[in-house]
């Protein structure tokens, strides 16, 4: 490894007589198998040889090393380097002191607090998934919209039988008057908790009556228009991507699957390489929700931009998941970094709209087929959304209809 990353001798015997250098050139093939470029690993072997210098490892009779060593240690080396200390390369020192120590499974890591309602969270989990048979995405959902309001309500070692309905609605009030939630987000904090005290309730956990008390704000059935860019912003949006960059070769791709098929951002993360048929022209899309699995047709231009991406510019990897990161951890795209993707090209396009994620390309699907004569039915199907109710509200963007409407003669009905 350090002969092809070192081409003068004086640098490659410096790393060769080094302490550690086992274990420095394992972990710098492990980042090479990660994608990592070899300017890249060339600075990571320099670091990691004032790391195996200064921290001295190899001394150290405990076998894990605590953040606490580590920062004293950088410190101390970053004064030597410069002054005043730099703290870019203080972070750069100890970020990769973690990395090699973790890799090593040196680094001693520090142990989460136990929270009074852990236990609790464990079994209302097994629960929602044994007894309600929820998917697993709400029963995610759920849990990560109850913790930090139990975190609030049981702090200063409160028990949960001390808890009152009052405590709650001051939460959920701050929520709306102080972070500025919508109506309807609070709303759904408030299900989560009326779902979580109910089976406290029937745990003995709490008070009996909380469930039912628990109050949200009145959200009206299809009272908002969905927040989405207009087709022609969308166009926009693809014709700004259809370059020759690397980044924009992939992300023309990810925009014109979002934009094209309505799909959902998970759906997109989920799509491997097996779920494109090339011989019959077909794309598969794994449901996110209730599971299962929709078909379209490959589309010409999904399909075209789809084979650029994948033979120009799609890293060589064991990952069969379609759209990877563009630089080392090479890796199937998070939901953070898919979100980042649609956010940058719509916000400086569509300034007015709400939201400027992946989901507003899911309602600007919709409201094209609605605005091209498809019916709710027909844009529900192509959604994968199994409730009409869920497809009811881009009803109220169908201006055609809306118009014929607005324009009917009652004239003899009066």
């Amino acid at each position: 490894m350090f002969n092809r990353l070192f081409v003068r001798s004086d640098a490659l015997t410096r790393q060769m007589s080094a302490p550690l250098a086992d274990e420095r050139r394992q972990y710098l093939a492990n980042c090479k198998e990660q994608g990592m470029s070899q300017r890249t690993l060339r600075a990571k072997a320099r670091t990691l040889l004032s790391i195996a210098d200064s921290l001295k490892p190899d001394h150290r009779s405990q076998n894990q090393i605590s953040l606490q060593e580590i920062d004293k240690v950088a410190r101390r080396w970053s004064r030597k380097r410069c002054s005043p200390p730099s703290e870019r390369l203080l972070e750069g020192f100890v970020s990769e002191t973690i990395a090699w120590l973790s890799f090593l499974g040196r680094f001693q890591t520090q142990p989460t607090p136990a929270k009074p309602y852990d236990q609790m969270l464990v079994e209302f989990k097994e629960f929602m998934e044994k007894d309600r048979g929820l998917s697993p995405a709400t029963v995610e959902h759920r849990c990560n919209s109850i913790r930090p309001f139990l975190d609030r309500l049981l702090n200063k070692h409160r028990s949960l039988d001390l808890i009152s309905v009052a405590d709650i609605d001051v939460l959920l009030a701050q929520q709306v008057n102080e972070h500025h939630y919508a109506r309807v987000s609070v709303r759904g904090y408030a299900s989560s908790l009326r779902s979580f005290f109910r089976y406290a309730e029937m745990r003995s956990w709490c008070r009996l009556g909380i469930a039912a008390s628990i109050m949200a704000p009145r959200v009206f059935q299809q009272e908002a228009l969905p927040s989405s860019p207009t087709w022609d912003v969308v166009q926009k949006v693809l014709d700004a991507t259809s370059g020759d960059q690397p980044t924009m070769i992939r992300d023309h791709a990810l925009l014109a699957v979002l934009a094209v098929y309505g799909v959902r951002s998970s759906e997109v993360r989920r799509l491997r390489l097996d779920d494109i048929d090339w011989p019959k022209e077909r794309i598969m899309f794994r449901g996110a929700k209730a599971g299962g699995s929709h078909l379209f047709p490959l589309h010409e231009s999904v399909g075209s931009a789809i084979v650029r991406y994948l033979k120009e510019v799609r890293p060589k990897s064991h990952y069969r998941e379609v759209f990877l990161t563009r630089h080392a951890p090479i890796g199937p795209m998070s939901a953070g970094a898919l979100w980042a993707v649609v956010g940058r090209q719509l916000r400086g396009r569509a300034p007015s709209i709400k939201h400027h994620g992946p989901h507003s390309l899911r309602h600007a699907c919709a409201t094209r087929l609605i605005n091209e004569g498809l019916s709710l039915k027909e844009v529900g199907d192509h959604l994968g959304q199994r409730d009409p109710e869920a497809t009811r509200i881009y009803a109220k963007v169908d201006i055609v209809r809306l118009r014929q409407v607005a324009s009917f003669d009652l004239g003899e009905l009066l």
